[in-house]
């Protein structure tokens, strides 16, 4: 029997696979506005949009096989979470260790769409 999750402690991020994120930016920054919050060069370049984050993603620093959106909620713990997952339909892609930064469990719903799970360092 699986154990009841805990919920998502907020929506951490959403982020766009684009083949060529440097181009892009200058859309998000200067046609939306959006403040630059960090940029590892053309590999990622975040956004902070009120209390959540929303990425330009090259394919190289997205889930395996991902396109289009990606919604990523932080939680505590991996706990259970792949149990959990799987008992309600979904499919567990696999765990990402991203040192300093954390970690993301990403993860496709029922219908196929991705979803990553994301615990900070420490």
């Amino acid at each position: 029997m699986s154990t009841v999750a805990a919920p998502p402690k907020r929506l951490q991020s959403v982020f766009v696979v684009a083949q060529r994120p440097g181009e892009l930016h200058a859309f998000y920054a200067n046609g939306l506005g959006l403040p630059l919050k960090f940029r590892d060069e053309d590999r990622w370049i975040q956004y902070g949009v009120g209390n959540t984050n929303i990425a330009l993603a090259s394919p190289q620093e997205a889930a395996p096989a991902t396109a289009g959106l990606v919604m990523v909620l932080e939680v505590e713990d991996f706990s259970g979470a792949e149990e959990r997952i799987t008992a309600a339909g979904g499919q567990v892609i696999g765990m990402r260790d991203m040192g300093s930064h954390g970690a993301v469990l990403s993860l496709r719903d029922p219908e196929g769409n991705m979803v990553q799970l994301f615990k900070r360092a420490g």
